[in-house]
């Protein structure tokens, strides 16, 4: 068991809890994820570390209430434990001294991104932080984020903070007024990391996508994560999340999301029937 030892209600849906998990903690690297069981009865669901902590033994997960298992999960309090946690899983994400890194983070993608952002912050590599969202009350870890940027800028499609539109604008504002960029890491909706993919392709930006398809066991054995890449089908949980961007098959990869729209459906409808909760993590 696993428990929650911090909890965070960023907005109604968006949610932070800290877990003790210390040998998670203590081998956790940017770019590394873990798959959680919530309890017995539960499926199992990827989900990025988003931060750790090896001396107080626990991982930093954000969440957003989309499925069953995420609404479930986000009324878990402090004391509650998780059933399984395994990790840290995938390929850590390789940080060099390069130069220039432009971060574009869209929604919840902002919580993976800021170890990313925050290894190559250390390394000595100038950080630009790009973060879009559909409102300013949507906006979360901004001072952790802007703890490792040299420069910062926002986005809402609402218009309410900063940039009135998408974050690829502030992309194509950074890469027009002549800023030399070695690397471009997006982390976001599919529709989002595929927008700045093409915003990057004519200028041969390297650009770096954090991808998270369904999974179920998230060691390489299910299948269920390939994506195509470069032509070649990849397993997300082991060869990735990280891809070239420009290599990946989008198109491909948003359908292959909806598979099983049905049966999320469905599973919305029996949790919400039964008053939200299953009461499976009750002590």
């Amino acid at each position: 068991m696993f428990e929650i030892v911090e909890k965070e209600i960023y907005s109604p849906r968006i949610k932070m809890f800290k877990v003790r998990a210390p040998y998670v903690a203590a081998k956790a690297q940017p770019g590394h994820f873990i798959i959680i069981r919530i309890h017995d009865k539960g499926e199992r669901i990827p989900l990025t570390i988003a931060d750790s902590d090896k001396d107080a033994g626990t991982v930093t997960i954000v969440f957003q209430e989309v499925g069953k298992t995420t609404y479930e999960l986000g009324a878990y309090e402090v004391g509650d434990t998780i059933h399984d946690l395994l990790g840290p899983l995938g390929t850590p994400y390789d940080v060099e001294k390069i130069g220039s890194v432009v971060c574009v983070s869209g929604g919840v993608g902002v919580a993976p991104m800021y170890p990313k952002a925050k290894a190559h912050y250390e390394i000595g590599n100038k950080v630009i932080s790009l973060i879009g969202a559909q409102s300013k009350s949507l906006f979360f870890f901004t001072e952790k984020i802007s703890s490792v940027s040299h420069e910062i800028a926002y986005s809402t499609d609402d218009g309410s903070y900063g940039h009135h539109g998408f974050v690829t604008e502030l992309l194509k504002d950074v890469i027009e007024r002549g800023e030399k960029i070695d690397e471009v890491v997006a982390i976001g909706p599919l529709p989002m990391m595929r927008a700045v993919c093409e915003v990057t392709r004519p200028y041969e930006i390297k650009t770096i996508v954090s991808l998270n398809p369904i999974m179920v066991d998230g060691t390489g054995m299910c299948g269920s994560c390939r994506v195509t890449v470069g032509g070649e089908t990849k397993f997300s949980c082991v060869d990735g999340p990280a891809f070239d961007g420009h290599l990946v098959d989008f198109a491909e990869l948003i359908e292959r999301q909806r598979r099983f729209l049905t049966e999320e459906r469905s599973a919305m409808e029996h949790f919400h029937g039964k008053g939200g909760t299953c009461g499976c993590h009750k002590k």
